[in-house]
């Protein structure tokens, strides 16, 4: 049978058949051997009607075990107002075209214009591109663009970046012949004594995190001495925090990177999520990708093209600074609804009920006088505790008790130290169950 959404009907492929010289589909296998093909029938289920798939996959569904999330760690439970999917499902957005022709994709255009200008205004650098296609990735990028900008072979990158982003930038790095040195943590932030000692001539940029994997907020009196080694820096950061927190522009750093999934996008099994980039204007012919902006046509009416795109990409192959030309517009487009939504105050409001909630998880924590303190540095909305309790076995009981506990960073080598979170969505009397349930475990 033919299926409404084939491009081509049965007249349309027999027509093609006869030009090539061909009876049937079956013809244009002919060179392959017979033990290759398949024999028989796929072995799949028959098609479903609607009732019986929405029946099968709620099925599906109520096989996952939902807990309420006090970890982070890259991944974080965030709000999506109920608007967003509405929109983001628009014909115009969901099923438009390629933005190299802008007379048939000027929806794709103007938001991937808007996302561009919003993380502009977040990370207060002058220019951002259109997405790429995580956090690591751009961090990823962004290490490139230095090295490309520097003529430098060498990056210094912080043990306190989040370390799936540090394993992403070494299997890239090796690939381009640039040496990763690991600056060492102390009182779990970037230890500037160390820094400092390693900072040469070689290196083309320091990558550091804020606030860092174990969400401490990082100081930077080096940002300096950085720069008067013609060195860059490169901070990778949760732009959800930058209504609060000093922006990569105020505090100096060249390149802004990051995962955009703390901007209202759900965890979703991992993914996907979006990347972005943020830079000061003398990077804009090292940065990887598109730049679209806004123009008038011939008549005077308002509209989006690309205005900027690396074309080194595509004909300078492995000569050039990137080769990622992609982006993940879709999910840009969610992060564009969910800061227009919000606006400056309700961005505000989110991170302080984020700052707030993990503040006061950690005062109840402490109070069971089961955990204690290891850094006084100050933390946004994730935090580290010691125990002398055994981890794994802890959040099994939680599990249990429908809890997502820290993460437990014996795996880094920090024994009996867990990562808990507290995002904006967490409630106080879901603090406090969880925290009961901690004192029950123990009982």
């Amino acid at each position: 049978m033919m299926f409404k959404y084939f491009p081509h009907t049965e007249a349309d492929i027999q027509e093609m058949l006869k030009d090539v010289g061909l009876s049937s589909l079956q013809d244009l296998f002919a060179e392959l051997p017979k033990e290759v093909l398949l024999q028989g029938e796929v072995d799949l289920p028959e098609a479903h009607s609607e009732i019986e798939l929405r029946k099968k996959i709620r099925e599906l569904a109520e096989k996952n075990k939902r807990f309420v999330c006090f970890r982070g760690a890259g991944a974080y439970d965030v709000h999506t107002p109920a608007v967003i999917p509405a929109i983001l499902s628009r014909q115009e957005f969901l099923t438009s075209y390629t933005p190299y022709q802008p007379e048939v994709s000027q929806g794709t255009l103007q938001y991937i214009f808007e996302f561009q200008s919003l993380i502009c205004e977040l990370t207060g650098l002058d220019i951002s591109n259109a997405s790429v296609y995580d956090g690591a990735t751009a961090t990823m990028e962004a290490l490139f663009m230095a090295v490309a900008q520097t003529r430098r072979s060498k990056v210094l990158v912080s043990s306190a970046l989040n370390p799936r982003v540090s394993e992403v930038l070494k299997t890239y790095a090796r690939y381009r012949n640039i040496e990763l040195v690991f600056i060492e943590n102390e009182d779990f932030r970037t230890s500037e004594a160390d820094l400092l000692a390693k900072l040469d001539e070689n290196v083309a940029a320091v990558i550091v995190q804020n606030p860092n994997f174990f969400g401490t907020v990082e100081k930077f009196d080096y940002v300096e001495k950085i720069h008067a080694n013609k060195s860059l820096l490169i901070m990778n950061v949760d732009p959800s925090t930058l209504a609060v927190l000093k922006t990569p522009g105020e505090i100096g750093a060249d390149i802004a990177c990051g995962d955009g999934q703390t901007l209202g996008i759900p965890k979703s099994f991992g993914g996907p999520y979006v990347g972005f980039i943020a830079a000061k204007e003398k990077l804009l012919r090292k940065m990887p990708g598109r730049i679209c902006g806004i123009t008038n046509d011939t008549q005077g009416r308002r509209g989006f093209v690309l205005t900027l795109q690396a074309r080194e990409q595509h004909i300078r192959r492995e000569k050039a600074t990137s080769n990622i030309c992609s982006n993940q517009s879709l999910m840009a487009l969610h992060t564009v609804l969910y800061m227009s939504l919000l606006g400056k105050a309700g961005m505000k409001e989110a991170a302080l009920r984020a700052y707030n909630n993990a503040h006061y998880l950690e005062e109840k924590l402490l109070e069971t006088g089961l955990f204690r303190r290891p850094s006084q540095a100050p933390f946004f909305k994730e935090f580290v505790l010691e125990t002398d309790l055994d981890v794994p076995e802890l959040n099994r009981g939680l599990e249990e008790k429908g809890f997502l506990s820290g993460l437990d960073l014996s795996c880094m080598g920090f024994k009996g130290a867990v990562l808990f979170c507290a995002t904006e969505v967490r409630t106080k009397d879901e603090i406090d169950a969880f925290v009961e349930a901690v004192k029950a475990h123990v009982r």
